[in-house]
């Protein structure tokens, strides 16, 4: 008996077949200090419909620090795997927004949760999420890994190498990895190709340390680019556009 292939299918106009799209909680919420701002939540939609019509299978995952982040609330005094918890149910609200949103754009959307609650997200089945994406349906992956003390940067990465995604593309407020803070220092230098060795011993913030040597292992290479910049999402993979390359 021959198993289907989870190859993606190769697209027109971009290099990339199937990828992941990491974003922060904080991206959702625009302007206010908290929760979620729908334009926001829309424009970003609009950006992921535009590479889901070049023919991309698209992965997503949301932080939740737009609601609540775990670590926080174990700093001031929370016990650490209920702050964690917590704060993997805040990214399921964020995906439900994003699916909406896609839905109201005519993409059909898939929120799958690494916490069960079947009344409003599938399950986490490796090989149904795969059939979702060869439907050409997006793929938001929700509550983590499932485990407290591991970030959403560790749970994209994960949930990157098991779908088989050929990167993972990091939105971010800037348009790559900068040697220090643009926004704090004029002087600062953005890295057209770093290494992850270097993103480790540089500390330069790209993602935690688990992510990026969960990449590393697995040769994965990390786009990051700036989620503001408009068409910026799309532009990278049709070859344009500025970004960073994280890879060996």
């Amino acid at each position: 008996m021959t198993l289907p292939t989870t190859s993606p299918t190769r697209s027109s106009g971009t290099a990339y077949r199937r990828v992941m799209l990491k974003i922060s909680g904080e991206a959702l919420m625009g302007d206010q200090g908290f929760g979620l701002h729908p334009p926001t939540v829309h424009r970003i939609a609009a950006e992921v419909k535009s590479v889901h019509d070049m023919g991309v299978e698209i992965c997503m995952v949301i932080g939740g620090g737009n609601i609540f982040r775990g670590l926080a609330g174990s700093a001031q005094g929370m016990e650490r795997t209920t702050a964690d918890y917590m704060g993997m149910l805040a990214t399921v609200m964020n995906a439900l927004a994003m699916q909406s949103a896609l839905e109201e754009l005519g993409v059909f959307t898939r929120v799958i949760s690494a916490i069960r609650m079947d009344e409003v997200a599938e399950p986490y089945i490796r090989r149904r999420a795969v059939r979702h994406l060869e439907k050409k349906r997006v793929c938001i992956f929700a509550a983590g890994t499932g485990n407290p003390y591991f970030t959403t940067d560790t749970a994209a990465t994960l949930r990157a190498n098991e779908m088989n995604c050929e990167a993972i593309f990091k939105g971010t407020k800037v348009d790559g990895v900068y040697d220090k803070d643009p926004v704090k220092h004029a002087d600062a230098k953005r890295y057209e190709n770093v290494s992850y060795d270097d993103v480790l011993a540089k500390r330069l913030g790209v993602m935690d340390a688990s992510a990026i040597a969960l990449a590393r292992d697995n040769n994965l290479p990390i786009i990051v680019f700036s989620l503001d910049t408009p068409g910026g999402f799309r532009g990278i993979l049709a070859g344009e556009g500025t970004y960073t390359r994280v890879q060996g």
